[in-house]
């Protein structure tokens, strides 16, 4: 699959590598960004051409995808464009900042039978894919709670890096939006459909910023199980992702991205699926490079991939959910699209 990388910040680096990283599965073919020098220097390492304008990139390559790294307010519209150039795409979480940008994209996707997904790379650890193994074979009977950690650090240099970040306009959020997005993503994944959030927000460690640095939330699904969600930005020094499923008859948790504690009344844990990838690659990258793969594979076959619109579009609605009730000081209801 021949790649044009949109954005070649820090997580545009990082996909160049995940594209390097698949071999004969994948060729980073243009690098795209307004800031041709920074281009140059993805393309120096990782190869392809250096563009300064996905509208160049597309008349200039035969392109079958487009992996977009851009700030997240971008995120839709640039998809958008990438559509209605005949390329598949894989787009940065979150899908956007509002609803109304996500939906436009989804509208926009429909028609033209390409794929899109949203990197939710967790998803594929192979600890959280023996978790939602357990939920779908009744493993842990009814499921009834879950709790979401995402207890990170960013220093005062991480938002002032940046003069988007932190920013309402582009970044949308903080500490949830950009951070813990991917636990709640967890949680919604093996929980359901939320119906209500109950949250409360703060900036408590940083200045200068216009978004949180921590969030708490209660969440209610629409089976009855509740979830408790914190994402922070102000958790020195930072701990890995700890995610706890409850069932009526079995729990397990996911911590330091491993299986840390699993009981089932039936007795026995799902088997792990094994990921391929570079030797020394953690976890987490190699959960991301399993995500590119599926969604080369969805490419090939015609199916859906494993973390599709909607369901960036279901995290990035219980994230908003989180802000409005911290906003109005009471509990909000959430409503499908």
């Amino acid at each position: 699959m021949r790649f044009a990388l949109i954005g070649a910040g820090a997580i545009g680096t990082v996909h160049a590598r995940l594209i390097e990283a698949l071999g004969n599965e994948a060729e980073l073919v243009a690098v795209v960004d307004q800031n041709l020098d920074r281009a140059g220097k993805i393309v120096e390492q990782y190869g392809g051409q250096a563009y300064a304008s996905p509208a160049e990139a597309y008349a200039a390559e035969e392109l079958d995808a487009a992996s977009i790294c851009l700030p997240s307010a971008l995120h839709a519209d640039i998809a958008i464009e990438a559509l209605r150039a005949g390329k598949n795409v894989i787009v940065e979480k979150p899908v956007d900042i509002t609803l109304v940008a996500a939906d436009r994209l989804i509208e926009a996707q429909r028609p033209t039978g390409l794929t899109v997904s949203v990197i939710s790379q967790r998803r594929f650890q192979p600890p959280v894919a023996q978790i939602r193994a357990a939920i779908d074979s009744g493993a842990l009977g009814r499921v009834t709670s879950g709790i979401a950690e995402s207890a990170f650090f960013r220093p005062q240099s991480y938002y002032d890096g940046d003069d988007w970040r932190g920013t309402l306009a582009v970044d949308g959020g903080g500490a949830l939006m950009n951070q813990g997005i991917h636990a709640l993503d967890l949680l919604v994944w093996m929980l359901g459909r939320p119906v209500q959030v109950s949250a409360q927000t703060g900036m408590l460690a940083h200045s200068g910023i216009e978004v949180e640095d921590l969030a708490g939330a209660s969440i209610l699904f629409e089976s009855g199980a509740i979830g408790l969600l914190l994402a922070s930005t102000a958790a020195y020094p930072g701990r890995p992702v700890r995610l706890t499923i409850h069932g009526d008859q079995g729990t397990a948790v996911l911590d330091d991205d491993q299986l840390a504690y699993f009981a089932s009344a039936e007795g026995g844990e799902p088997e792990a699926p094994v990921l391929d990838g570079p030797d020394g690659w953690g976890p987490v990258e190699l959960a991301h490079l399993a995500q590119y793969r599926d969604f080369i594979a969805a490419v090939g076959s015609g199916r859906a991939p494993a973390v599709s619109l909607e369901a960036g579009r279901r995290s990035l609605a219980t994230v908003l959910a989180v802000y409005e009730s911290a906003r109005l000081g009471r509990p909000v209801e959430l409503k499908e699209n």
